[in-house]
């Protein structure tokens, strides 16, 4: 679901160009993490998570650094936040995200307990939200996530295009 769309933006107090606004510049500074992740060796994905306005946590891939398949953007971001806010619950956070989420981040949103999801560019191979599964959507689970997409989607895209292509 895009920002502005029905039920995109209901669990929050901002209106929707204003939240449209807050979208955009967070998700600039996610792109502004994945640069550097980019710039360090690993693909680049960065990730923030966001509550009432306060910066909670940041992350950037760092699989490579870390010999750590987990330690992907999205999880490095919650357990950031995590540790700042003293408790594993995150309720009423978003996580701003550059690219879709795999299984293992959506499983981690979930356990946080994350109120809304926002993210760049959908990742057809491993997309775990909308392109290969909806993993936040499956019957049974209990906890619901809203979800926007697309906030400087064609950025995101570009940052990993590049960046596979200088691999070549």
């Amino acid at each position: 679901m895009k920002t502005g769309e029905k039920g995109a933006s209901a669990p929050f107090s901002p209106t929707a160009p204003d939240q449209l606004r807050l979208d955009t510049r967070y998700m600039g500074e996610a792109l502004r993490l994945a640069r550097s992740a980019g710039e360090q060796g690993e693909v680049p994905v960065g990730a923030l998570v966001v509550r009432d306005g306060e910066l909670l946590g940041t992350g950037m891939n760092r699989c490579v650094m870390d010999h750590d398949p987990s330690a992907h953007a999205e999880v490095l971001a919650l357990r950031n936040a995590a540790r700042g806010a003293e408790n594993f619950r995150l309720d009423g956070a978003t996580l701003y995200v550059t690219l879709e989420p795999c299984l293992m981040c959506c499983g981690a949103l979930l356990q946080a307990r994350v109120s809304r999801l926002v993210f760049g560019a959908r990742q057809p191979r491993t997309g775990a939200v909308v392109s290969i599964h909806e993993a936040l959507r499956l019957p049974g689970v209990d906890h619901h996530i809203a979800i926007s997409e697309g906030i400087h989607a064609s950025e995101a895209a570009s940052l990993l295009t590049e960046f596979f292509q200088q691999l070549r």
